[in-house]
Protein backbone atom coordinates (compact mmCIF):
# COMPACT_ATOMS: atom_id res chain seq x y z
CA UNK A 1 0.00 0.00 0.00
CA UNK A 2 2.72 2.51 0.97
CA UNK A 3 4.80 1.64 -2.08
CA UNK A 4 1.77 2.23 -4.33
CA UNK A 5 1.23 5.62 -2.71
CA UNK A 6 4.88 6.57 -3.15
CA UNK A 7 4.74 5.49 -6.80
CA UNK A 8 1.55 7.56 -7.12
CA UNK A 9 3.40 10.59 -5.75
CA UNK A 10 6.31 10.04 -8.15
CA UNK A 11 3.90 9.73 -11.08
CA UNK A 12 1.77 12.74 -10.05
CA UNK A 13 -1.34 10.62 -9.62
CA UNK A 14 -3.79 13.14 -8.14
CA UNK A 15 -6.03 10.47 -6.61
CA UNK A 16 -3.30 9.31 -4.24
CA UNK A 17 -3.43 12.66 -2.45
CA UNK A 18 -7.20 12.48 -2.05
CA UNK A 19 -6.72 8.99 -0.61
CA UNK A 20 -4.12 10.01 1.99
CA UNK A 21 -6.00 13.20 2.86
CA UNK A 22 -8.87 11.05 4.13
CA UNK A 23 -6.73 8.27 5.66
CA UNK A 24 -6.16 9.44 9.24
CA UNK A 25 -3.92 6.42 9.90
CA UNK A 26 -1.42 7.80 7.37
CA UNK A 27 -0.42 10.79 9.51
CA UNK A 28 2.35 8.95 11.39
CA UNK A 29 3.55 7.36 8.15
CA UNK A 30 3.72 10.81 6.54
CA UNK A 31 5.92 12.10 9.38
CA UNK A 32 8.17 9.06 9.07
CA UNK A 33 8.39 9.63 5.31
CA UNK A 34 9.39 13.25 5.89
CA UNK A 35 12.12 12.25 8.35
CA UNK A 36 13.54 9.43 6.22
CA UNK A 37 13.38 11.41 2.98
CA UNK A 38 14.94 14.46 4.64
CA UNK A 39 17.80 12.29 5.92
CA UNK A 40 18.36 10.70 2.50
CA UNK A 41 18.31 14.12 0.89
CA UNK A 42 20.80 15.52 3.40
CA UNK A 43 23.12 12.53 2.93
CA UNK A 44 23.26 13.26 -0.77
CA UNK A 45 23.22 17.04 -0.58
CA UNK A 46 26.07 17.20 1.93
CA UNK A 47 28.08 14.24 0.66
CA UNK A 48 31.70 14.51 1.71
CA UNK A 49 34.72 12.29 2.16
CA UNK A 50 34.94 13.48 5.78
CA UNK A 51 32.56 10.91 7.27
CA UNK A 52 32.03 12.46 10.72
CA UNK A 53 31.23 15.94 9.36
CA UNK A 54 29.08 14.42 6.62
CA UNK A 55 26.93 12.36 8.97
CA UNK A 56 26.83 15.06 11.64
CA UNK A 57 25.64 17.71 9.23
CA UNK A 58 23.14 15.28 7.67
CA UNK A 59 21.57 14.62 11.07
CA UNK A 60 21.45 18.31 12.05
CA UNK A 61 20.03 19.38 8.70
CA UNK A 62 17.49 16.54 8.77
CA UNK A 63 16.15 17.92 12.04
CA UNK A 64 15.88 21.41 10.54
CA UNK A 65 14.29 20.01 7.38
CA UNK A 66 11.62 18.25 9.46
CA UNK A 67 11.04 21.41 11.49
CA UNK A 68 10.90 23.40 8.26
CA UNK A 69 8.35 20.96 6.85
CA UNK A 70 6.18 21.27 9.97
CA UNK A 71 6.31 25.06 9.95
CA UNK A 72 5.62 25.13 6.20
CA UNK A 73 2.55 22.95 6.74
CA UNK A 74 1.45 25.30 9.54
CA UNK A 75 1.91 28.33 7.29
CA UNK A 76 0.02 26.68 4.43
CA UNK A 77 -2.73 25.68 6.85
CA UNK A 78 -2.95 29.18 8.32
CA UNK A 79 -2.87 31.01 4.97
CA UNK A 80 -5.31 28.57 3.42
CA UNK A 81 -7.79 28.91 6.27
CA UNK A 82 -7.35 32.56 7.29
CA UNK A 83 -6.92 34.17 3.90
CA UNK A 84 -8.73 31.83 1.50
CA UNK A 85 -11.21 30.15 3.91
CA UNK A 86 -10.06 26.63 3.02
CA UNK A 87 -11.68 23.74 4.84
CA UNK A 88 -8.52 21.92 5.87
CA UNK A 89 -6.67 20.88 8.98
CA UNK A 90 -2.98 20.52 9.75
CA UNK A 91 -2.96 16.71 9.66
CA UNK A 92 -4.58 16.63 6.22
CA UNK A 93 -1.78 18.85 4.95
CA UNK A 94 0.87 16.75 6.69
CA UNK A 95 -0.49 13.62 5.00
CA UNK A 96 -0.68 15.09 1.50
CA UNK A 97 2.46 17.23 1.61
CA UNK A 98 4.38 14.48 3.41
CA UNK A 99 3.66 12.11 0.57
CA UNK A 100 4.64 14.76 -2.00
CA UNK A 101 7.90 15.25 -0.04
CA UNK A 102 9.16 11.88 -1.35
CA UNK A 103 10.61 13.73 -4.34
CA UNK A 104 13.37 14.96 -2.02
CA UNK A 105 14.68 11.39 -1.78
CA UNK A 106 16.27 11.90 -5.18
CA UNK A 107 18.83 14.04 -3.36
CA UNK A 108 20.51 10.88 -2.06
CA UNK A 109 22.14 10.48 -5.46
CA UNK A 110 24.35 13.41 -4.51
CA UNK A 111 26.51 10.82 -2.75
CA UNK A 112 27.83 9.96 -6.20
CA UNK A 113 29.31 13.46 -6.46
CA UNK A 114 31.50 12.71 -3.44
CA UNK A 115 32.89 9.71 -5.31
CA UNK A 116 33.66 11.62 -8.49
CA UNK A 117 33.39 15.34 -9.08
CA UNK A 118 32.73 14.66 -12.74
CA UNK A 119 29.39 13.17 -11.72
CA UNK A 120 28.38 16.56 -10.25
CA UNK A 121 27.87 17.89 -13.76
CA UNK A 122 25.49 15.04 -14.53
CA UNK A 123 23.72 15.15 -11.19
CA UNK A 124 23.09 18.91 -11.04
CA UNK A 125 20.35 18.90 -13.71
CA UNK A 126 18.78 15.80 -12.14
CA UNK A 127 18.65 17.54 -8.75
CA UNK A 128 17.14 20.68 -10.26
CA UNK A 129 14.47 18.61 -12.00
CA UNK A 130 13.75 16.76 -8.73
CA UNK A 131 13.28 20.06 -6.85
CA UNK A 132 10.92 21.32 -9.55
CA UNK A 133 9.03 18.01 -9.45
CA UNK A 134 8.72 18.26 -5.66
CA UNK A 135 7.31 21.78 -5.92
CA UNK A 136 4.79 20.61 -8.54
CA UNK A 137 3.88 17.65 -6.32
CA UNK A 138 3.36 20.05 -3.39
CA UNK A 139 1.02 22.16 -5.52
CA UNK A 140 -1.00 19.09 -6.50
CA UNK A 141 -1.05 17.75 -2.92
CA UNK A 142 -2.01 21.10 -1.41
CA UNK A 143 -4.69 21.69 -4.03
CA UNK A 144 -6.24 18.39 -3.04
CA UNK A 145 -6.14 19.19 0.68
CA UNK A 146 -7.07 22.87 0.47
CA UNK A 147 -9.75 22.62 -2.25
CA UNK A 148 -8.84 26.10 -3.50
CA UNK A 149 -8.44 27.57 -6.97
CA UNK A 150 -5.01 27.10 -8.54
CA UNK A 151 -3.84 30.68 -8.03
CA UNK A 152 -4.83 30.59 -4.35
CA UNK A 153 -3.11 27.22 -3.96
CA UNK A 154 0.07 28.45 -5.64
CA UNK A 155 0.26 31.56 -3.42
CA UNK A 156 -0.40 29.50 -0.29
CA UNK A 157 2.17 26.81 -1.12
CA UNK A 158 4.76 29.36 -2.20
CA UNK A 159 4.58 31.07 1.18
CA UNK A 160 4.89 27.73 2.99
CA UNK A 161 7.73 26.59 0.75
CA UNK A 162 9.59 29.86 1.34
CA UNK A 163 9.43 29.20 5.10
CA UNK A 164 10.67 25.64 4.53
CA UNK A 165 13.68 26.87 2.56
CA UNK A 166 14.57 29.54 5.12
CA UNK A 167 14.41 27.13 8.05
CA UNK A 168 16.10 24.21 6.29
CA UNK A 169 18.91 26.07 4.59
CA UNK A 170 19.50 29.39 6.29
CA UNK A 171 18.86 28.53 9.93
CA UNK A 172 20.17 24.97 9.56
CA UNK A 173 23.33 26.32 7.91
CA UNK A 174 23.84 28.84 10.71
CA UNK A 175 23.55 26.11 13.33
CA UNK A 176 26.03 23.94 11.43
CA UNK A 177 28.42 26.88 11.30
CA UNK A 178 28.18 27.27 15.06
CA UNK A 179 29.16 23.62 15.51
CA UNK A 180 32.03 23.81 13.05
CA UNK A 181 30.27 21.75 10.42
CA UNK A 182 29.61 24.73 8.14
CA UNK A 183 32.16 23.67 5.53
CA UNK A 184 30.08 20.59 4.77
CA UNK A 185 26.85 22.60 4.54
Amino acid sequence: MLVNRIIGAFTFRKGVYAEVEQDTTFTTTAWILVAVVAFLNQLGTNASRDLSNWLGSAVVLTIFSAIGFAVAALVINWVGRAVFHADVNFNELVRTLGLAYVWNAVGVFGILAAISEALSCVLAPVMIIAVIAMIVAWFIAAKEALDLEWLQTIVTVFLGWLVLVVISIVIGGLVLGLFGLGAVA
